[in-house]
């Protein structure tokens, strides 16, 4: 399993160890659980001498999750692995609804503002915030991690696709094109693109082929607008016949197939959006970052037979990957959720004020969000229960645990373990 993390007493990130001799280390009480996510443990004595190998920070970013790895590039050991659930599509989806309401409010003959114009000036690399978002929860990680493991060096997934070697392969010269990483970048992309099955029957689980959806023999290109991909079945019995006199008897795929050739990949768009914004804020932290393609990813896992994973595609980031130790490694899940609304009041489905929102949000030194573990020792819900905390003003609580919802819950039974900080976690 994943290392635990180990700081002195003046907070200064030392070694990994493992769980074994953390467990001894607390129970003789020589250390104390510093922070539950990710499991740190502080020592009660100041240790400056103390051996520290450096670290490499991975990170694989995607549009929907990114994986995070921590590699010890001297032993090849996998010390710490997360995967992050953004909230991208969320915000996108919250702000198309705001917009909507505004737009409502304006077009009906009610008393509203004249339209200001000046507000609608945007500064110079800005980005939409559900992509701005993406780039915050991987800065705000790697700012925690650093507090706590001796990170001196990070590696990131720069592009997903090398659209520019896809199009023309001799831009990176002769020996990367006839090199071992010759055709990943273009078969990574259509795996993303065609859904990993086949275009013309939709067969999945099966090895598929690259096909040309013009035969070349009828002037068809190379382009990547070009390529899809077939089982061998159906590969074979196309030949090299156009599209149109293949699928005659079938429009409705013909449609489909020419319209999702010349779509772009909606994922890959939000990743390349950000690359280098996130690249910047990473080599504002002054370590050295070591750049790679997803081609050069998907070719180092597959070159140590490991499977398809978040966190795995993170640990082979990059020229410096070492052969890995991944045995026992459970990722941490990481889900961002907010830190909540700013509204001061709720509106309905039409727009207009539901319910007024309570300015105050914390009671008896809780707030809602926190991970509590509430011991229950008298009453009709007595037990042990663990999870999310949701206030109230009268001192009732309930709590969100792994089995459901337990409500009504006094404060006097709860004992923080975990500070709300717009994340969720589970293994």
């Amino acid at each position: 399993m994943s290392k635990i993390f180990v700081i002195d007493s003046e907070k200064r990130p030392l070694l990994p160890i493992h769980s074994a001799q953390a467990r001894q280390l607390l129970r003789n009480q020589k250390a104390a659980i510093f922070r539950r996510f990710p499991f740190t443990i502080i020592l009660k004595e100041w240790r400056p001498n103390s051996p520290v190998s450096p670290l490499r920070l991975k990170i694989d970013p995607g549009a929907k999750h990114t994986g995070i790895a921590l590699v010890n590039d001297l032993n090849g050991d996998v010390v710490f692995a997360a995967e992050v659930k953004h909230r991208g599509f969320a915000i996108r989806d919250a702000l198309t609804s705001r917009r909507q309401l505004r737009r409502g409010r304006r077009a009906r003959k009610t008393r509203y503002r004249q339209p200001r114009f000046l507000n609608r000036t945007r500064p110079q690399g800005w980005l939409a915030p559900s992509l701005q978002s993406r780039i915050d929860n991987i800065k705000t990680w790697v700012e925690k991690l650093r507090k706590f493991a001796p990170i001196k060096a990070i590696s990131q997934e720069l592009v997903r696709f090398d659209m520019q070697l896809m199009r023309n392969p001799d831009i990176q010269g002769k020996e990367y094109q006839q090199g071992t990483l010759v055709g990943y970048e273009t078969r990574e992309f259509l795996l993303e693109k065609w859904n990993r099955q086949c275009a013309y029957c939709g067969v999945k689980d099966v090895p598929l082929q690259i096909e040309h959806i013009h035969p070349i023999a009828k002037g068809g290109s190379n382009s990547i607008t070009n390529l899809t991909l077939s089982c061998s079945k159906c590969n074979t019995k196309k030949g090299s016949k156009d599209i149109k006199d293949f699928l005659k008897k079938d429009p409705s795929r013909l449609e489909k197939i020419l319209k999702q050739a010349q779509r772009p990949l909606a994922d890959a768009a939000a990743v390349n959006t950000t690359r280098f914004a996130l690249l910047t804020a990473l080599k504002e932290t002054g370590l050295p970052v070591e750049t790679g393609s997803g081609g050069l990813t998907k070719f180092n896992r597959a070159q140590q037979e490991l499977p398809k994973q978040h966190w795995l595609d993170a640990a082979c980031v990059g020229k410096s990957t070492p052969i890995l130790n991944v045995k026992n490694i459970r990722p941490l899940l990481i889900t961002a959720n907010g830190h909540g609304s700013r509204q001061s009041c709720r509106t309905d489905k039409f727009g207009f004020p539901n319910r007024h929102v309570p300015k105050k949000k914390i009671h008896f030194g809780f707030q809602t969000g926190d991970i509590v573990n509430a011991v229950v020792k008298t009453g009709k819900k007595i037990g042990n229960y663990v999870g999310k905390v949701a206030i109230r003003s009268s001192g009732s609580f309930n709590i969100s645990t792994k089995n459901g919802l337990v409500q009504g819950i006094s404060h006097k039974f709860c004992k923080r373990i975990h500070a709300k900080d717009g994340y969720s976690y589970a293994t």
